[in-house]
């Protein structure tokens, strides 16, 4: 018996009805975000390994797919010290290490303050599972040059915006940043040299629990001393009984200098908190999605350098997008810092949440002509709907009209007409009959 023939593991076919609503989509997060001042662009889908593989995409790095160098030897292999050693590109694991090789190559032509953004798929060797794929599309926009929290305010209320164009209603959108974190860390006792490890076991508190954060601290040989101040955080203590937001203060009217340092011990960052309450205050005045502080978000990227922020939704367990600001990116191929922040929407995980028509538009309309209908006269026919903005698809008239019907109300088309050998030179003069959506 043949075996089956499936798409590569953690791939997928995307047939045309969901394709069709995925385009409409993308179509309104693109019309906000142009809306919002930003352009599109696109990069390659390979870069350079030495820039893919270079540090700056954290653990993402871990999953990308190397690609080999063309004419390889054996005597290339032999010497070979690691498989990185027999690659010269990779498939883009994000869309952000991209943008800053994108923005150093075209920096002369663009403007100051680039607003950008991009959207297009992205490819990690994930273990697959439910809303986890190896090629998945990203959403991504971009403000490179702007060192302000006007930049985090503009991408966050156009985010909110487009979720709200979207109809997904119940998103939140948590924020911190990194400062804070490193700065709460030392002030808790742990070693500045221990920073990055203690945000590894940090950014698993909603995967294992505070007591699973604990475990591993002590397992990784931290102080017990910062341990302890750590579990003594409110925050850190209330996370089990406060998961949905991890024991984050409220709402954006409410994020305030004071409030957010008192969720916090003594010696945090203190730019980080004012440039929190200021980027709490402008979005409160203009965007419907409430900001809550989450003194233990993470992202788990390494080249986050301020603020960072995800978007939360109550009925997962998972973020739908998020980002913030990495300043330190770009100049490590331009030699000399630029400031930037992006925010990113997990388009897989969105469009399951979206409820969207799938496009059964009044003027779409299906043709199903007879076996000795005038061609000539039926490409006439359609030439007239395509001129009057319809989408028309021809149809041989088959014995089952009711499967054929049914299988064009499930693509979207809204009437049909039958076209016999002679048909009328005017499409209006067709029969038409409404075909109902399917259910």
């Amino acid at each position: 018996m043949a075996s089956a023939v499936t798409p590569p593991r953690g791939m997928r076919d995307i047939l045309p009805t969901e394709k069709s609503r995925r385009e409409r989509v993308l179509a309104t997060v693109r019309a906000v975000y142009r809306a919002h001042g930003f352009d599109e662009i696109e990069t390659p889908v390979v870069e350079d390994a030495a820039r893919l593989f270079s540090g700056l995409g954290g653990d993402n790095e871990k999953l990308a797919y190397a690609v080999m160098k063309r004419g390889l030897t054996m005597d290339d292999l032999a010497r070979a010290e690691t498989p990185l050693d027999l690659a010269d590109l990779g498939l883009r694991f994000d869309l952000t290490v991209p943008l800053a090789r994108f923005y150093a190559s075209n920096r002369a032509q663009l403007p100051s303050v680039f607003r950008a953004i991009q959207i297009a798929p992205v490819w990690r060797a994930e273990r697959p599972q439910k809303g986890r794929y190896r090629q998945f599309v990203q959403c991504d926009i971009d403000i490179i040059g702007e060192p302000g929290v006007v930049a985090e305010v503009e991408l966050i209320t156009a985010t909110a915006a487009a979720l709200d164009a979207l109809g997904v209603p119940g998103c939140s959108i948590r924020i911190n940043d990194r400062r804070i974190l490193t700065s709460m860390l030392s002030a808790l006792g742990f070693a500045a040299e221990t920073h990055a490890a203690v945000l590894i076991s940090l950014d698993k508190l909603d995967k294992i629990a505070p007591v699973g954060v604990v475990a591993e601290l002590t397992e990784r040989g931290m102080p017990a001393a910062a341990i302890a101040a750590l579990q003594a955080v409110p925050a850190f203590a209330a996370f089990g009984a406060e998961a949905a937001t991890h024991g984050a203060t409220a709402a954006a009217a409410a994020l305030t200098v004071d409030s957010i340092a008192a969720v916090l011990p003594a010696g945090v960052d203190e730019q980080a908190l004012t440039d929190l309450a200021a980027i709490a205050a402008a979005v409160a005045a203009s965007s419907a999605a409430p900001l809550v502080f989450d003194p233990f978000l993470v992202r788990g990227m390494g080249y986050y350098t301020g603020p960072i922020f995800e978007v939360a939704h109550p009925e997962f367990g998972y973020s739908l997008g998020g980002g913030g600001r990495y300043d330190g990116m770009i100049g490590r191929f331009l030699g000399a810092d630029v400031a930037a922040t992006g925010f990113s929407l997990g388009f897989e995980r969105l469009i399951d949440l979206v409820e969207v028509d799938a496009g059964h538009e009044a003027a779409d309309a299906a043709l199903l002509y007879d076996a000795d209908v005038d061609l000539g006269a039926l490409m006439a026919l359609k030439a007239q709907l395509v001129t009057g903005g319809a989408r028309v698809r021809l149809l041989k008239r088959p014995k089952n009209m009711k499967a054929a019907l049914d299988q064009l109300a499930a693509e979207g088309f809204a009437r049909f007409a039958v076209v016999a050998a002679s048909p009328p030179a005017d499409a209006d003069a067709l029969d038409w009959r409404r075909l109902e959506p399917a259910s």
